[in-house]
């Protein structure tokens, strides 16, 4: 009797076992799959910056940052992580540096604690991974001469080194790039108009990380636009089309162009990134 019964039980059980390994190869699997093997070969820049490469809250400014993403094919995610009016020291500790410096002539960071933004990046989960990139672009408010901006120039450089051993520890490989210059006209010529360009490139070589010097493209472009000379008004013609009612922020056409500037970069310097690019 107990033999008919585990004999009727096996019989039963059979089909379904038969069924099994079919079922694993159904065309209505393979979406799952496809899926998966997307994801897996996405990568993220991430970036880090000021006002000039910052997502727009309005119609102008506008970053280059945000005009970035559709430079690349499907597999970039670009996710623009910059905020207007910060430098490298109070994008970092956001609501931490303090107004008064100590005696070697830098803010006060206490408590030496995150902003959410870098904790996000730094996450194990949904942060930094292998085959991401980290650019990173401050260096115009740092130069301010006042708490909480101000950043002196051996901090300025510690501070990019940290973030750059940060990524590179999750696999992401850092790129610095030289703050993108104003729009500043010596008769006819654009010329330079920001500092911590030495920093950035000390730090890079220190770190060993490529650097985009952003700021000699940027304003090289406005000698090839010829958006000089210029007299302060910048409502009207190719000046006004370019920047803002201001001499360093960009309409959406300016932004366009200096995120374009910066593929290029990432071509001629044969940086990896660039396989990815349109």
């Amino acid at each position: 009797m107990r033999k008919r019964v585990l004999t009727l039980v096996a019989l039963a059980v059979l089909p379904f076992l038969a069924a099994s390994p079919a079922s694993a190869d159904r065309p209505d699997c393979a979406p799952a799959a496809t899926a998966a093997s997307t994801s897996a070969a996405s990568v993220k820049v991430w970036l880090a910056g000021d006002s000039t490469m910052a997502n727009p809250r309005s119609s102008c400014p506008v970053g280059w940052g945000s005009q970035f993403d559709p430079l690349f094919n499907d597999n970039v995610v670009v996710q623009n992580d910059a905020v207007a009016g910060r430098s490298i020291q109070t994008w970092l500790y956001e609501s931490n540096v303090q107004n008064t410096m100590d005696s070697a002539g830098e803010c006060v960071v206490s408590p030496r604690t995150f902003h959410q933004r870098w904790l996000n990046m730094l996450d194990a989960t949904n942060g930094m991974k292998a085959g991401d990139y980290l650019m990173i672009q401050f260096g115009i408010n740092d130069g301010d001469r006042n708490c909480p901006r101000h950043v002196g120039s051996a901090r300025y450089k510690e501070l990019l080194t940290m973030m750059a051993k940060a990524a590179k520890d999750r696999g992401a490989t850092p790129i610095f790039l030289t703050p993108v210059s104003a729009i500043r006209c010596s008769g006819s010529t654009a010329v330079a108009t920001r500092g911590f360009l030495t920093e950035t490139f000390d730090a890079g070589r220190a770190s060993g990380v490529a650097v985009i010097d952003l700021h000699k493209l940027s304003y090289g472009l406005y000698n090839t636009l010829k958006l000089c000379p210029n007299d302060g008004d910048y409502t009207k013609g190719p000046v006004g089309a370019f920047f803002c009612n201001d001499h360093t922020h960009f309409e959406a056409a300016g932004a366009r162009q200096i995120a374009g500037v910066v593929a290029k970069a990432l071509r001629d310097q044969r940086i990896p990134l660039s396989t990815y690019l349109k």
